[in-house]
């Protein structure tokens, strides 16, 4: 989870951890267009969501993809084979579990033979050994590593998209378990980036809404750093590899 140890450190009242609600999720899929990505994770574990394969099922007609540290992908195996397009296995560099998340995932490969979903290996960091993940088969995708407090100094310069608006803003609405929906996923507390409720308006609403719109505004007039969240972030929505 990006940022939780600054949150726990910094802002233990807000440590309010749980599942997201399943009338949250019903409502969610209610409102969510066909064929667009649904990423089913949010600075958390997916596969520790009690009510998974459910979930997922709700969301038949989109691109389901999720991110995971692989510890319980042999236990959701049944509700994960056929009900996503892609499983993305983050890989950490210096991981004292390392061996055993090799060993989950290649067991969990052999399984599934050739269904989906397709297996993204996110490899952050110099992962050692990094070359044996590429003789699995599927995807590799590497990544610098950045704060662990949030979203900047990273290990090498950031890319900025030629637009001059983080790409986040565009394509990357994020909704908590309580159903606040923010301008994407980043770090923020104190929640800077929310747009709104699901509770309270739909999610066309939300994304249409004036305060989005502001965020873009001035994105385009070059002005991020006037944003408190924007502004303490160096991402802009492309990430970076080796």
């Amino acid at each position: 989870m990006c940022g939780r140890r600054k949150l726990e450190r910094e802002f233990p009242d807000l440590c309010d951890f749980g599942d997201m609600p399943k009338e949250i999720v019903e409502e969610i899929s209610k409102q969510t267009p066909h064929g667009i990505m649904v990423q089913f994770h949010n600075n958390g574990e997916p596969l520790l969501f009690p009510n998974l394969g459910w979930a997922l099922s709700l969301f038949k007609h989109n691109i389901r993809c999720l991110n995971t540290n692989a510890k319980l992908l042999l236990e959701r195996f049944d509700e994960i084979v056929g009900n996503l397009d892609t499983i993305t296995i983050s890989v950490i560099q210096n991981d004292e579990e390392a061996y055993e998340q090799y060993r989950l995932v290649s067991s969990f490969i052999g399984r599934k033979g050739i269904r989906k979903p397709l297996v993204i290996f996110r490899l952050l960091g110099k992962v050692d050994n990094g070359e044996r993940w590429e003789r699995l088969p599927g995807i590799i995708a590497r990544r610098v590593l950045h704060d662990p407090d949030g979203s900047r100094n990273y290990e090498r310069r950031v890319i900025i998209p030629e637009t001059g608006i983080c790409l986040d803003l565009l394509t990357h609405l994020a909704i908590s378990r309580k159903g606040d929906v923010s301008v994407c996923v980043r770090f923020d507390p104190e929640g800077h980036g929310i747009l709104g409720n699901i509770k309270d308006f739909t999610l066309g609403q939300i994304w249409n809404g004036s305060r989005r719109k502001h965020f873009i505004q001035t994105h385009l007039d070059g002005h991020r750093d006037f944003l408190h969240l924007c502004g303490k972030c160096d991402y802009w929505g492309i990430p970076r590899g080796e």
